[in-house]
C-alpha cells in the first residue's frame, strides 16, 4: 500500500531491472527516544521479510541518506531512484542533499505516498481553513482515493543478494534518550497495525462519530502510531472504513474528514510555511493578540519539568500528560486541553509552544509530525492555525479557551483522573 514503492516497481518492470529497497537509519531525529525508534526498527523488519518473500533485496543503511545513498546507487550500479514525501523541514533536506551528491545520469522521483491527494496537487497554497481546504482537495478523492494495485512477486533478482542486517548493531548506533520505554498496547508493524484497524472497524466504529471526544469512551481508532511510521496506510484505513457507510454514514463521514481534510491540511501547512513549528507561522491576528497578552499575569506558573512530571494543580491535565508519558498517546480531545493549558501557565506563547512541542515530539508515537505541529495540538490550539478569533479574554486574547468546568460538561473527568492518578 505504498505509491512511491508501486511506482518504483512499475519502472524496475518496464526495464526489466532488479529493485532495491533501501532504508537510512540516522542516529536521532528531533527529539525522539527509544520509544520511537523501537517501534520503527520492529516495524521495519517485517517490511525486510516482506521483501524477500518478494524477491526485493532490502537495505539497512546507516548514516544520513547523503553519506550513505550515493556510494550505495554507484556501488549497485542503481539507475534510478525513488523516495517519498514528507513536508518537514529536516526530511526535505535530506532530499536535497542527496540530490546534489547523485551521479548526473540518475533520475530521482518523489512521490506524495502517505497523502491521498499529493500535497502540492491538493492546493498550491498554503490553506487558511478546512474551510477553503475542503472544497479544493474533496473533488478530487475520486481520482487518487483508488484501491492500489498489487506488488507482484519480483521478476528480476539483484545481482548479489542484501547483506543481512544485524539488527542490534542497528540499537547500538542511534544516539538517543533510552529512558523513555516502548509502549505495551502497540505493537509496531503492518500485520498488528491492520489487526487494530479490524478492531476499530468491528468495536468502536460504531460510535466514532457519537462518542470520539469522550476520554472515557472506547471510540478511537488508534491507529495513528501505525500512520506516522508508514506501517499502516491512511488510505487503506479509509478504503475499509468506507466500506461501512451503509452501516454508520456518521462515523465514516467524521472517520474521512479528518484522515483526509484535517490530516491533510495540516501537511499543507507545513509545506507551505517554512514557520510551521514557530510563533512567526502563525495568522497576523493571533500573533497581534497573543503580543497583545503577552504581559498578562498568568493564573500560575510551571516550568518544564513540572509539566513533564504531570505535577500541576489540575488533576485533568496531569492526567492527560501521564496517558502519554506511559501510553505514547493521548487522548485527542485532552491534546487541545493539554496544549491551552501550557499556554496559560507558561512566561510566553513562544515558551508554550516550545513546551508543547517538546512533550509531544518526546512522548507521543506519533510526535514529529505535521499533525503534532498543527492538527488539533500546538499551532491549533496556542496560535489559531486554521481557527478564528474569538472573545477576548486575559493571556489568550482572542485564541479560543478551553477549561476545567468545560471539560465536566462534556465527560466524567473524575473517572478519567482516576484511570491516570499518579
Amino acid at each position: 500500500d505504498n505509491w512511491a514503492f508501486l511506482y518504483a516497481q512499475r519502472l524496475a518492470l518496464k526495464q526489466e531491472l532488479p529493485l532495491h529497497v533501501c532504508f537510512c537509519l540516522v542516529p536521532k531525529f528531533l527529539d525522539a527516544t527509544i520509544r520511537h525508534y523501537s517501534f520503527m526498527l520492529r516495524g521495519l523488519q517485517e517490511v525486510a521479510k516482506e521483501c524477500a518473500e518478494l524477491n526485493i533485496p532490502f537495505h539497512l543503511l546507516l548514516g544520513y541518506a547523503k553519506d550513505v545513498l550515493p556510494t550505495f546507487v554507484v556501488e549497485h550500479g542503481v539507475g534510478g531512484l525513488v523516495t517519498d514525501f514528507c513536508p518537514l523541514r529536516l526530511p526535505r533536506q535530506w532530499v536535497e542533499d542527496v540530490r546534489d551528491q547523485l551521479p548526473e545520469d540518475v533520475p530521482f522521483a518523489q512521490v506524495d505516498a502517505h497523502n491521498i491527494v499529493p500535497c502540492w496537487v491538493a492546493s498550491p497554497k498554503q490553506e487558511y481553513s478546512a474551510w477553503t481546504f475542503r472544497c479544493k482537495i474533496n473533488p478530487q478523492l475520486p481520482e487518487f482515493l483508488t484501491e492500489f494495485p498489487p506488488v507482484v512477486r519480483h521478476p528480476y533478482p539483484p545481482s548479489c543478494p542484501a547483506e543481512p542486517i544485524a539488527w542490534e548493531a542497528c540499537y547500538s548506533s542511534l544516539q538517543v534518550d533510552r529512558t523513555v520505554k516502548e509502549v505495551e498496547w502497540a505493537t509496531p508493524g503492518t500485520a498488528a497495525g491492520l489487526a487494530v484497524l479490524q478492531s476499530f472497524i468491528a468495536d468502536r466504529l460504531k460510535s466514532f462519530g457519537s462518542h470520539r471526544n469522550n476520554p472515557n469512551k472506547a471510540a478511537l481508532s488508534n491507529l495513528s502510531p501505525w500512520f506516522h511510521f508508514g506501517q499502516v496506510s491512511t488510505q487503506r484505513a479509509i478504503l475499509e472504513v468506507q466500506k461501512h457507510r451503509s452501516k454508520y454514514k456518521e462515523s465514516v463521514e467524521v472517520f474521512v474528514e479528518e484522515a483526509v481534510v484535517r490530516r491533510e491540511l495540516a501537511e499543507n501547512f507545513c509545506y507551505y510555511n517554512e514557520n510551521y513549528d514557530s510563533v512567526q507561522g502563525a495568522y497576523s491576528w493571533a500573533q497581534t493578540t497573543l503580543k497583545l497578552h503577552a504581559k498578562d499575569k498568568r493564573p500560575f506558573l510551571y516550568n518544564l519539568q513540572e509539566l513533564e512530571q504531570g505535577t500541576t494543580h489540575d488533576p485533568l491535565w496531569n492526567a492527560a500528560q501521564l496517558q502519554m508519558v506511559r501510553e505514547g498517546k493521548m487522548h485527542g480531545f485532552l491534546r487541545m486541553y493539554w496544549a491551552k493549558k501550557i499556554l496559560e501557565w507558561t512566561h510566553s506563547p513562544e515558551e508554550a509552544l516550545q513546551f508543547a512541542i517538546y512533550l509531544n515530539d518526546r512522548y507521543e508515537l506519533d510526535g514529529r509530525d505535521p499533525n503534532g505541529y498543527v492538527g488539533k495540538r500546538c499551532l491549533w490550539s496556542i496560535c489559531g492555525i486554521h481557527d478564528h478569533g474569538w472573545t477576548e479574554r486575559a493571556v489568550f486574547g482572542k485564541i479560543r479557551y478551553m477549561n476545567y468546568a468545560g471539560c465536566k460538561r462534556k465527560f466524567d473527568v473524575g473517572q478519567f483522573e482516576r484511570r491516570y492518578a499518579p
